[in-house]
């Protein structure tokens, strides 16, 4: 079945349109956005003009921002910038600091100082309703509240997981209040995603079933008829090969097998 699904997105792939070529960038090593802002420019070293500021994500000045490494990498295109993501990065966390200039960039060292004694809660940025999923720019620090016993010490520990009652706004962040939320409903239109040493395939598919992220799901190739198993890993999207691996183990690191 697998091997169906590459035969039929070959067929794709062969008449697909070169791609624009675009100026390589890497992440710095020292993250930090500024004046409440994330941008570009702080991200990627040797950009400037309208791309460096252009604004990815905001979080008060000593706090976090978390960014989804999948818009960044779509901003960077559209900015004409080539982010390939060679760490398979999911999450983007940047300190937000009150000092614009580069000189004034605080060390990493000393950035996690200054967050472990802010003493701050990770809270809802607005209200939230029960199944919502939860997203980089719903969660904000506060000073003023208080954690419980199950508080997620670190964004990413929120982010996707969906609200399994109302949420308030300004309410400390609990890791009960929270589930694994299904990115894939039965009988949706999906894309299943092969990608692997720089070939990128994607095939029409119909969901068989629901599916949170990780989670195996039967598609239905529209072409074929036969179906598909492949993982979820985003909303509407499902993966075959080093993808699916990657969305079932996160952390792992696999080794695609050479060719006979």
């Amino acid at each position: 079945m697998r091997l169906s699904l590459l035969c039929a997105v070959a067929a794709l792939a062969a008449v697909a349109a070169p791609a624009l070529a675009a100026q390589p960038v890497d992440l710095r090593s020292d993250l930090a956005g500024h004046a409440g802002v994330v941008t570009l420019g702080d991200l990627f070293d040797g950009i400037q003009g309208a791309a460096a500021a252009k604004v990815l994500g905001r979080a008060p000045m000593g706090g976090e921002a978390v960014l989804d490494a999948g818009d960044v990498q779509l901003a960077a295109r559209a900015a004409g910038l080539d982010w390939a993501n060679s760490s398979g990065q999911r999450r983007i966390i940047v300190a937000v600091m009150d000092a614009p200039t580069e000189m004034a960039r605080p060390s990493h060292a000393a950035r996690r100082s200054h967050r472990s004694h802010a003493a701050q809660t990770l809270v809802y940025a607005r209200n939230i309703s029960t199944g919502e999923m939860i997203e980089a720019s719903d969660l904000e620090w506060s000073d003023e509240a208080v954690a419980g016993p199950d508080a997620p010490n670190q964004p990413e520990k929120a982010i996707g997981k969906a609200a399994r009652l109302p949420l308030r706004a300004g309410a400390a962040v609990a890791s009960h209040e929270l589930i694994a939320a299904k990115v894939i409903r039965r009988d949706q239109m999906i894309s299943v995603d092969y990608e692997a040493e720089g070939v990128s395939l994607s095939l029409a598919a119909k969901a068989m079933g629901d599916a949170a992220v990780g989670d195996t799901v039967q598609a239905m190739n529209l072409s074929s008829k036969k179906v598909i198993e492949a993982v979820a890993t985003a909303p509407g999207h499902a993966a075959v090969g080093p993808g699916a691996d990657a969305a079932r183990f996160p952390g792992a690191t696999f080794r695609t097998a050479a060719n006979p």
